[in-house]
């Protein structure tokens, strides 16, 4: 337990309704009760029960500072572990300043920043893990990232630890025991055991590190950086995306010379997205600036946004652009659907291998965010986000044949399983507008064959089904036999 009560205000420092100051500390309750007078006067704060809240003023000497409500908590059953004390004062800047300051007059220190949440650390009441998770709750910038951060805050990263920790312990005191006593404690076999459990622990640690960068983007969002050549639209789709008219758009080639960043969150999936100039040969000085900027926002870039005019030819822009963007994440969306297409999907497929969307950012016509929740969701750390789709499919699969599966003795021995997973047939249904002619929606329907192997051998197989309607996530629908005939839906 810390020795010194620390002080600080809890709430922004801006006007607003209500404001609170936070004590922490074994002389909290002792400091308020100088300044808290009741109504009545008889009051004393020392006295009264934990998790109570009681009204009443804030006085230094005969100096009213304001009316307030008081809420005790004591230690152990507090944030910090400690007696906590807050106030809830009127929310104005200077009449909280005025609080924490005769606070501070009266006995206590203040607070350095992040110093509460560190006394829940060292007081116990939280891990590391837990620690950090606090301030990410607080500047979480999308529903993604708050799930991730309050999913950490209540353990989620600490339980995982705590199990590793638990076996790793467990199978040191065997072997000390053993070790003491071989009489009476038989270690034939532990050997071969453990080394498959040590394979195992190995196995959660780096799903655990290989999570780290997921971890990043859901607190800092994708970096979309989107590319094209002059006049595909780029501009035009970062306003679609944005909801409002932020970028510059003309007919005129080249008219983005620099980048345009914003923050979206789309279907909770946080973006920053990256408008850039327009990528081609050009002679122009401050547009070589902007081109070699945009290749370089590309280079560093989570997600590209490939946007390609499917109005006109591709050209060598095209061919370089998809030359440097070969080994990225990429979205192709090929713009200008409601002009007459001279490009088509084929014409991109032979080059690049991405998922492909028609639309018109003109139009604002055939987006389909479903995308971009393929390309990166992160509910399994550790897995490859591109394969979300089919987190369904395999654990079915995985876990109709568990039983079949057999550890090796060791890593020669070890038997080595593959998933095949095949496009089977694709299709889309359209459906246009009787007075208009446009098209109102899209249903995107694939069909996978899945098998998972070992050597030459199906332990079982089973048929996928992901539609995907406008912008909506994906639904995905399956049917898994294993290799003694048992269905699973």
């Amino acid at each position: 337990m810390q020795s010194d009560t620390i002080a600080a205000i809890s709430t922004g420092m801006t006007n607003a309704g209500i404001g609170k100051v936070r004590l922490s500390g074994d002389d909290a309750v002792t400091i308020v009760d100088r300044i808290y007078r009741s109504p009545g006067g008889r009051k004393r704060l020392s006295d009264v029960s934990t998790h109570t809240i009681h009204y009443g003023y804030i006085y230094d000497g005969d100096c009213l500072i304001d009316e307030v409500m008081v809420l005790i908590m004591r230690g152990p059953n507090s944030y910090t572990r400690e007696d906590v004390v807050e106030i809830d004062c009127h929310g104005g800047v200077v009449v909280m300043k005025k609080l924490l300051e005769t606070v501070l007059k009266y006995g206590a220190r203040l607070a350095e920043p992040g110093e509460f949440t560190k006394r829940a650390f060292l007081n116990g009441r939280i891990d590391l893990s837990q620690a950090e998770a606090v301030i990410d709750v607080i500047n979480a910038k999308s529903d993604m990232a708050l799930e991730s951060s309050l999913n950490q805050l209540r353990g989620s990263v600490k339980k995982r630890i705590e199990k590793l920790r638990k076996g790793i312990i467990g199978n040191i005191a065997f072997i000390e025991a053993a070790l003491d006593d071989p009489e009476h404690i038989q270690a034939e076999g532990f050997g071969d055991e453990l080394a498959v459990q040590v394979r195992g622990y190995m196995a959660e640690l780096q799903k655990m590190l290989d999570s780290a960068d997921n971890g990043r983007l859901v607190k800092e969002g994708i970096k979309t950086v989107i590319l094209g050549k002059p006049n595909a639209g780029k501009s035009s789709l970062m306003n679609v995306l944005l909801g409002e008219n932020r970028a510059i758009v003309t007919e005129i080639a080249g008219t983005t010379r620099d980048t345009l960043e914003e923050h979206v969150s789309i279907h909770g999936i946080p973006l920053n997205i990256i408008d850039t100039a327009g990528i081609r040969q050009t002679e122009d000085v401050v547009e070589k600036i902007g081109v070699r900027k945009a290749i370089d926002f590309a280079e560093e870039a989570d997600l590209i946004i490939y946007v390609v005019d499917s109005s006109t030819e591709m050209d060598q822009n095209d061919d370089d652009i998809i030359q440097m963007i070969q080994s990225k994440k990429v979205i192709v969306l090929m713009n200008k659907s409601d002009l007459r297409p001279v490009v088509s999907r084929s014409d991109i497929e032979k080059q690049l291998q991405a998922p492909i969307i028609e639309i018109s950012a003109r139009e604002e016509t055939g987006l389909d965010y479903g995308y971009m929740e393929q390309l990166y969701t992160f509910s399994e750390p550790g897995r490859d986000p591109r394969t979300w789709v089919m987190s369904c499919s395999y654990m079915a699969l995985v876990d109709c044949s568990r039983l079949t599966i057999q550890a090796g003795d060791d890593a020669d021995n070890a038997r080595w399983f593959r998933i095949s997973y095949r496009l089977t047939d694709e299709h889309r249904d359209y459906r246009r507008s009787q007075d208009t002619g446009q098209v109102e929606s899209v249903e995107h329907i694939q069909h996978y064959e899945l098998k998972l192997w070992t050597d030459d051998t199906v332990l079982c197989s089973g048929i996928e089904k992901i539609t995907r309607k406008n912008r909506q996530a994906a639904t995905v629908e399956y049917k898994i036999t294993d290799n003694r005939g048992l269905a699973f839906d």
